[in-house]
């Protein structure tokens, strides 16, 4: 992420501004660009969204979302998805998904892109934690490690294909592996 000096604002000037393309972040009163995603990173998080909502959104357990700005204590941060508790989404009086999420996601994912800073990535997963989510995720597609963070606990990585990856709670039928989420990678050629 590139740190963009604008003169210091407040969350509240923030959100009061225009979204841009590409989305800005809002965290500890500075604002960095968010960068667009590219091939590897787009497609894990395409994968990604289908493996959890295949097995949390018909039995109503939780919803992963992409790209959605979530503002909570003196963040305002668009995770590359971010998953909620189905009693956790909030909708309007009409039943339908509101526009406004001013809370962290349950279950926080990021996926680096080259040009972004692990140091950033990793202070915005904390700061979900440290703020009520539940688990986060650092996906990094150079080098095939996932970091799993938790509150209070040591992160852990993964790098063996076989290894399952630690899920939250809320969805323990989700079993998912290293190699489930890098293997997407490969694209299978056409046979003519």
């Amino acid at each position: 992420m590139v740190k963009t000096v604008i003169k210091s604002v407040s969350l509240k000037e923030f959100l009061d501004q225009p979204e841009t393309k590409p989305t800005q972040e809002y965290i500890d009163n500075c604002i960095y660009k968010k960068p667009m995603p590219q091939g590897k990173h787009s497609r894990i998080q395409q994968k990604l969204i289908n493996i959890i909502n295949n097995v949390t959104e018909n039995n109503l357990i939780a919803l992963a979302l992409p790209e959605l700005r979530c503002t909570f204590d003196n963040y305002s941060i668009v995770p590359d998805i971010a998953v909620f508790k189905w009693e956790n989404i909030p909708v309007n009086e009409d039943g339908e998904i509101a526009n406004q999420f001013n809370f962290t996601p349950d279950w926080v994912i990021e996926i680096l892109s080259p040009d972004q800073y692990m140091g950033l990535v990793t202070k915005k997963i904390l700061s979900c934690l440290n703020n009520g989510s539940f688990m986060g995720w650092l996906i990094d597609p150079q080098t095939k490690l996932i970091f799993i963070y938790t509150a209070n606990n040591q992160p852990l990585f993964f790098e063996n294909n076989n290894d399952i990856i630690p899920v939250p709670n809320f969805v323990d039928n989700l079993k998912i592996t290293v190699g489930d989420i890098f293997d997407c990678l490969k694209i299978r050629k056409k046979i003519n």
